[in-house]
């Protein structure tokens, strides 16, 4: 029997929520599909009347392209992508939006995760979870330090939204915060790691600014001379943006501009 939320007064069924369609950028790694998942499930108990999905921009199955596809197939006509990636770049104004024409459900692209208030909250409890103390005394702070550690792009916009979730972080911990990158951009994690050691920051921490476990997270905690969070992964809050984003674009036809 139809539930009472979606049927007219006239006895026509009312449409339901638009798809919430997850775009995971895909890992070779087993642990960031796994990650995934989970995550997904923690969003579909949050929201059990919005259909959750999941594509992949490459690497892993179902692509994109297959999840619109068969949405379609189904007749669902209308979905938000939400990116499951931190800052606006390539996949988020060109990848995604260009799979998403080939489909026949009216879609829209949701604005990336970051930055957000809500990462800041996630990176916090990863890094206190890694052993990082939230009271410095004078001493510690003056020789403490946090390198964000993100994947990297080309696209300028990501540095940006990057540099501004460092900003929030750093007003959080009250040590300086300085975006790296594991590949494409600059600066490297050395290259912050020893800019860091040079000014007298010694106990430098690297703050993990990735979705899953992976190779950059890997590598990019391996070169941490003290403590390394782990990645952002299916801390509740990271349920919570989904969701955000999603009711953004839902609700205002709001996209990759979204504040």
């Amino acid at each position: 029997m139809s539930q009472p939320s979606l049927v007219h007064l006239a006895g026509r069924r009312r449409p339901g929520p638009p798809a919430l369609v997850v775009v995971a950028h895909g890992s070779r790694d087993p642990r960031a599909l796994s990650t995934v998942r989970t995550l997904l499930d923690r969003v579909r108990e949050q929201r059990p009347d919005v259909p959750v999905h999941l594509g992949h921009i490459e690497l892993n199955e179902p692509l994109l392209t297959d999840t619109l596809a068969d949405l379609d197939a189904r007749g669902t006509t209308d979905a938000v992508l939400v990116p499951l990636l931190l800052a606006r770049g390539y996949h988020v104004k060109r990848d995604i939006p260009e799979m998403a024409a080939t489909a026949r459900v009216r879609t829209r692209v949701a604005a990336p995760l970051g930055p957000h208030p809500l990462l800041t909250d996630t990176l916090y409890t990863r890094l206190i979870e890694a052993g990082w103390n939230p009271d410095l005394t004078d001493e510690e702070r003056r020789t403490s330090a946090v390198v964000l550690a993100a994947a990297g792009s080309r696209d300028p916009d990501s540095a940006v939204d990057t540099r501004r979730t460092a900003d929030l972080l750093a007003r959080r911990l009250g040590v300086p915060v300085v975006p790296a990158y594991a590949t494409t951009a600059t600066p490297t994690i050395p290259t912050a790691l020893r800019a860091l050691a040079a000014r007298g920051r010694d106990r430098i921490a690297i703050a993990s600014y990735f979705t899953a476990p992976g190779r950059f997270a890997t590598e990019s905690a391996a070169a941490a001379p003290w403590i390394a969070s782990a990645p952002l992964g299916t801390h509740p809050a990271m349920a919570d943006l989904l969701l955000h984003r999603y009711d953004q674009a839902a609700a205002t036809g709001a996209g990759i501009n979204a504040a």
